[in-house]
């Protein structure tokens, strides 16, 4: 259906040599195939993507889709009717005031009758669970809810074949499931050719086949199942594997010879079992003793931070549009404190109410009802300093990248500092400190910001607000789009902060993976309140209340629940790899033989 023929493709820069991003492209994509596509940030996956419905035509070489050449402007209509393309950003395919007409907008354009535009609309907002907001202000919508809007209107034109690049970056990971069943439904039963762009491992676990992307050439091209064998290969290109995969490597990497062929939750779940019963070591009472005094004792390490608060949210809610006929809640009596020092993750389904959270908590939002509190002080008090407050609580947005804007590195992040009225000399030093803290080298000072790739921009966004040395650091999804080495990268970079700086920093992310390994606790939202509250191990033991709200726990908490079904003296609640490799080899060196 798709085909690349000795494609090179080069970005043409004012003042600068060409980048070249492709490299000798050859790859077909038959019909009916679900291809996934993994690579690190800037190894070329965007550019391709963009090739396969003429939005971008090689320098050289030749694309042909359903054998119309892509280089040709009169195939484009043809091909951009076969090929439905969705984007990374949701906000770069937002076309129309309202939700419905922005999914209508490409039918329309391609002369569809409206009776049959009316019920591709509503079909296509159900598939994607946004039937309700159908009449709702697309700049209303949270990241996540407009990135389902985006699908929404890719699906309605009913395509021959959908290219998704990033599609759930911003999406909950129950909202994620949901769309990747969509897709595999679609792929499945209509024969709907799909290509996914992804940093998420367990998305292309599913997939007939996987391209693996390096500095603009394909270097791996095979099925999940014989590449995800491939671990330390994978790991040397910046990517990573699912926790599935993972947890049994590192079993192997103990000698424990278990089987490694196994990708999703009930596979894994059912080797292990096997595994588990073949040594003879399943025993209940040889678990919880045997686990490490870090993995018990990180309740106390939560609530030993909750003795000194330094934020205070007391019964604070926040109506968008009162009023008007686009009232909405999207805040209703959220309770909770923050202590001094405490590294907090705030996670809920798209929609919650994280991010208007995040802006009550730093004065950008003043509460239509209750109270936010700094250090016992009401900030929305008569004759606050809610400009003193925004050196003190900093936030980095949902896309911090959208925060650069000066002309070099070094004059964006000394923008803050500048603002404190500091000496010229202390801002040098904060700027150099900043910089170093996210993990970039002084001789990109000079440099302009938006000339770097995406994660780090990311790292300068992130850079810009520490230079104010904030007491709070907020951070809202600070790794979607990311691949698996920057995300690490950017955690590692902040719990470093946390921990030198002794800051209190919110991390708020969909990523459950990262915020079980990261945070000390944890609060749920739901529909604008607080679901419930706790350490890592505590909220991601209620495994069903999370995913009836549209979150999941860590993959492996999903493998150890399954295998808990069928195995005695399994601990449901750990929530790391590290912690499931101890509990099971714990098991196997000194369990009973008592199933």
């Amino acid at each position: 259906m798709i085909q690349f023929k000795g494609v090179n493709h080069a970005y043409k820069r004012i003042d600068a040599e060409s980048k070249q991003v492709l490299h000798d492209i050859n790859v077909t994509i038959e019909r009916g195939e679900f291809v996934a596509i993994l690579g690190h940030n800037g190894s070329g996956k965007s550019t391709l993507a963009k090739m396969t419905n003429a939005i971008l035509t090689p320098v050289e070489g030749e694309v042909t889709v359903n054998g119309l050449t892509t280089s040709d402007e009169e195939n484009w209509l043809k091909i951009r009717q076969t090929v439905g393309m969705v984007f990374q950003n949701p906000d770069n395919q937002m076309v129309a005031t309202i939700v419905e007409e922005d999914v209508a907008f490409a039918c329309e354009n391609l002369g569809v009758p409206q009776p049959e535009m009316r019920k591709r609309v509503d079909e296509a907002l159900r598939i994607v669970g946004m039937t309700q907001y159908a009449k709702h202000a697309c700049h209303k919508l949270s990241g996540g809810q407009k990135q389902r809007i985006a699908i929404a209107g890719a699906l309605a034109m009913q395509p021959d074949c959908l290219v998704l690049d990033e599609p759930t970056a911003m999406l909950d990971p129950v909202g994620r499931i949901e769309i990747l069943e969509t897709l595999h439904k679609l792929n499945r039963e209509l024969g709907m050719t799909i290509v996914l762009v992804t940093h998420h491992m367990p998305e292309a676990v599913n997939a007939s086949r996987i391209l693996v992307m390096h500095e603009g050439r394909i270097v791996m091209d095979a099925p999940p199942r014989e590449l995800f064998k491939q671990v330390g290969a994978l790991q040397e290109l910046s990517l990573g594997v699912p926790q599935t995969v993972a947890l049994l490597h590192n079993l192997n990497a103990h000698g424990a010879n278990v089987l490694a062929d196994a990708l999703t939750v009930e596979e894994t779940a059912d080797v292990l079992a096997t595994w588990l019963r073949e040594r003879a070591a399943i025993g209940a009472h040889s678990v919880r003793p045997q686990i490490s005094a870090s993995f018990a004792e990180d309740s106390g390490q939560a609530l030993c931070a909750l003795t000194n608060s330094i934020l205070e949210i007391q019964d604070a809610s926040y109506v968008y549009g009162a009023d008007t006929p686009f009232e909405k809640c999207a805040l209703d009596g959220v309770s909770f404190s923050v202590g001094k020092g405490e590294f907090l993750g705030l996670i809920g389904h798209t929609g919650s109410g994280k991010s208007t959270l995040n802006q009550l908590m730093n004065g950008l939002l003043k509460p239509s009802s209750g109270r936010v509190l700094f250090n016992g002080d009401d900030i929305s008090a008569k004759g606050y300093k809610l400009r003193e407050l925004r050196f003190e609580v900093g936030l980095v947005f949902q896309y911090p990248e959208y925060q650069l804007f000066e002309q070099t590195i070094e004059a964006d992040i000394a923008f803050g500092p500048c603002n404190q009225k500091l000496s010229e000399e202390e801002i040098a030093v904060r700027v150099r400190e900043a910089l170093a803290a996210v993990g970039l080298d002084e001789s990109l000072l000079t440099e302009s910001p938006f000339a770097l790739s995406g994660g780090q921009q990311r790292r300068v966004a992130i850079a810009g607000v520490l230079a104010m040395r904030p007491q709070v650091l907020i951070l809202d999804e600070p790794t979607a789009g990311l691949d698996p080495a920057g995300r690490d990268e950017i955690l590692a970079n902040i719990k470093q902060y946390h921990t030198t700086t002794g800051a209190t920093v919110i991390l708020v992310t969909h990523g459950m993976e990262e915020i079980a390994e990261t945070v000390d606790r944890i609060v749920v939202l739901r529909g604008g309140g607080v679901l419930t509250s706790g350490t890592p191990r505590e909220v991601f033991e209620q495994f069903e209340l999370l995913h009836d709200n549209g979150l999941a726990p860590p993959q492996v908490t999903q493998v150890m629940a399954k295998l808990a079904q069928s195995v005695d003296g399994i601990d449901v609640s750990v929530h790391t790899v590290e912690q499931a490799v101890e509990m099971l080899l714990s098991l196997v060196r000194g369990g009973r033989s008592d199933a």
